[in-house]
């Protein structure tokens, strides 16, 4: 298990949130400070900022159409950042999480039709992944709530996995939409009993497609097997953390495997990734390979990442800004402190390169922004929001 916590050697400057704001800390400030005038790559130089500091383990960023930007943090809050005026202040009206170990407030995104018609906020939803409290386990679950400008609206729960499990580990919940306007949302096999990735009548273990609802599509997988929960759109993932879905479509997961064998899985209807009969890493306590290397019926990965990555955030670069950069994915690491770029051809890797190994911690969350530059999101009792982007010096 990768995903532990551990405090950043990196010190932070804190400044003093504006005043004036309802804020859950005061210890936030949304300045921009230059880390690195001049990164060197392979293809182009890059500036690295920090642009936001002070979230308390801030786990995704989400960015509104009218340049600001939420970031959730663990705990439960999530945070409104104005990157013009430096305001950073917490809105009110989430739920309760059970933010024990790994749990919490998770994942952030938008509905893909929010703030597309003047005038129209029908879609003006935000979704959001959370850990819910179930008596002493706890279960991943999906709800949205509509933006109101400046405010949050009543929360819709829209999905909540079958089982309780104990709180704390494994509980995947990134989300991601397909270009059909569905959802994909991962679910961990929740640490206690990997076999679960592998039980067909359990939501753990797997990725989810969803309706904006929180519905089952007609066309999933599953929908005419009884056997299986309609919602399973893959089986036998361990704990996806990064997910992206790419231009063309492809949806595409970076997940932990134990220790060592983290992978990157090119995910599509109906397959099945294997954990835990087969995997590339060990067992922690003996140190000896579990499962199998490969298997009929199971898809393998399309890579496996060097050592002890520990993946989370994955991004699609998408700017013609970047160069030769344009159609890789980043993939951001948290015990390797590691950004790396991973160029695709016919669905393998065809060339891995280290962009950031240290210098901003431990990596949640990366994307592009609506600004071309890429955004990396770092988990920290101070975590900040770095920017990349490209520089001729």
């Amino acid at each position: 298990m990768h995903d532990v916590n551990q405090t950043s050697l990196t010190s932070r400057l804190l400044v003093p949130a504006v005043g004036g704001l309802v804020l859950a800390s005061m210890i936030s400030t949304a300045q921009a400070e230059t880390i690195q005038e001049r990164l060197e790559t392979d293809h182009i130089n890059l500036s690295l900022e920090r642009i936001a500091d002070g979230f308390e383990h801030p786990w995704a960023v989400a960015f509104l159409p009218d340049g600001r930007y939420l970031v959730s943090e663990r705990r439960g809050q999530l945070k409104l950042v104005d990157p013009e005026s430096g305001d950073i202040r917490t809105l009110e009206g989430m739920p309760e999480v059970s933010n024990q170990g790994q749990g919490g407030l998770l994942d952030v995104v938008l509905h893909p039709g929010f703030a597309q018609n003047s005038g129209d906020d029908s879609h003006d939803w935000i979704y959001f992944t959370w850990s819910k409290a179930d008596g002493s386990n706890s279960r991943a679950a999906l709800s949205r709530v509509k933006w109101q400008g400046n405010e949050l609206g009543e929360v819709e729960d829209l999905f909540t996995q079958d089982r309780a499990s104990g709180p704390g580990r494994h509980y995947g919940s990134r989300l991601a939409w397909l270009p059909d306007g569905t959802l994909l949302m991962s679910i961990g096999d929740r640490g206690s009993d990997p076999s679960r990735a592998q039980a067909s009548d359990d939501h753990a273990g797997s990725t989810l497609r969803l309706t904006d609802t929180g519905g089952v599509p007609d066309d999933n997988p599953f929908v005419d097997d009884d056997a299986i929960l309609d919602e399973i759109y893959s089986m036998g993932n361990r704990n996806i953390q990064g997910m992206a879905v790419m231009r063309n479509g492809e949806a595409w997961v970076s997940e932990h495997g134990p220790s060592t064998g983290d992978e990157l899985n090119h995910i599509e209807a109906g397959l099945n990734y294997g954990w835990p009969d087969v995997s590339q890493g060990n067992d922690y306590a003996t140190n000896e390979p579990i499962g199998e290397t490969s298997l009929p019926g199971m898809t393998d990965p399309a890579y496996v990442f060097e050592g002890r990555f520990a993946p989370a955030g994955l991004a699609e670069v998408t700017s013609a800004a970047f160069g030769e950069w344009e159609g890789s994915l980043l993939a951001g690491g948290l015990g390797s402190e590691k950004l790396l770029r991973l160029r695709l051809e016919n669905g393998s890797v065809v060339e891995e390169e280290l962009i950031l190994e240290g210098q901003v911690g431990r990596i949640r969350d990366v994307h592009q922004g609506p600004d071309d530059a890429i955004y990396v999101l770092t988990d920290d009792p101070q975590g900040g929001l770095y920017r990349l982007r490209p520089t001729d010096h």
